[in-house]
């Protein structure tokens, strides 16, 4: 070995770039990822998440699982995902009248899952196909037309900001456990095709199990400065939600795209998920 070998400085190790969504209920997955010098975590909506791992800004991402079948390549991660196995708390469906009359849902689009899985819902369990719209254009929309009101809300605004005059309700993590009999799985961390992830499925693995070790600090941190009461926040965190994926949560993610395709909201018959080992 010369002499300019021998001091040559070691390569630089590659930073994963990794994308999470910024609601309270994806805390206890990357609780201290930020940290270390191995990846670059970003935050965002969910439905902003697919387009990044599209123009390669990450390498990994908790993508809504709908998202798998709308970018070939990808690899689902086991190290954990936001799922429930009953009540979402925070994924629920508000109606003047009752949903069984449904002609307008206006959706909030942050979340493409929840978007999917309102559909599905809303044709199996109770026969209705209403049109959809934004939320955010919804008011112009309103005015036009004598549809009922009726929203689809996602995340802490459902706590925080729960639509009064509203009355008849449906939690679609619970209309999905009493449809199917299984779990929901609304995101799950995916990988790129070819992305070396190196030591990253046990950071997450770890990440994920001191975030729930540390559920009382994310609900100071994140929960109570949102307006999160703490014992509803709690619940949420540790009851309602869960974090990890299993075989039975797997066959559910199956089932949910089969299910999508037979409504409509994927064009194609659903790939086939590649499970990363």
């Amino acid at each position: 070995m010369d002499l300019k070998t021998a001091h040559r400085p070691a390569p630089a190790l590659r930073r994963v770039n990794v994308g999470s969504v910024s609601f309270l209920n994806a805390k206890p997955l990357i609780y201290g990822l930020d940290s270390l010098s191995s990846l670059e975590l970003t935050l965002d909506v969910p439905s902003r998440l697919l387009d990044g791992l599209v123009d390669r800004r990450f390498d990994v991402a908790l993508l809504p699982v709908i998202d798998y079948q709308r970018m070939a390549g990808l690899r689902l991660l086991t190290a954990g995902g936001i799922g429930c196995d009953g009540p979402t708390l925070t994924v629920r469906i508000f109606s003047a009248v009752p949903v069984e009359q449904i002609e307008l849902l206006a959706c909030d689009t942050d979340s493409h899952t929840s978007v999917a899985l309102a559909r599905v819902i809303l044709a199996e369990r109770f026969g209705v196909r209403p049109e959809f719209t934004s939320l955010r254009t919804s008011v112009d929309e309103r005015r036009a037309t004598p549809a009922p009101v009726a929203q689809l809300l996602i995340g802490d605004k459902v706590v925080c900001e729960e639509p009064q005059g509203l009355p008849h309700q449906v939690d679609l993590g619970e209309a999905w456990k009493e449809l199917t009999g299984l779990p929901f799985v609304f995101a799950a961390w995916m990988a790129r095709e070819g992305v070396d992830l190196g030591s990253l499925p046990a950071d997450l693995e770890r990440a994920k199990r001191e975030g729930l070790r540390h559920v009382d600090e994310i609900i100071t941190r994140h929960a109570l400065p949102r307006g999160w009461p703490p014992g509803i926040a709690r619940r949420y965190l540790t009851e309602y939600l869960q974090y990890d994926i299993g075989p039975r949560q797997l066959e559910a993610v199956r089932l949910f795209h089969q299910l999508a395709h037979r409504h409509g909201v994927l064009e194609h018959a659903p790939t086939a998920l590649n499970v990363a080992p």
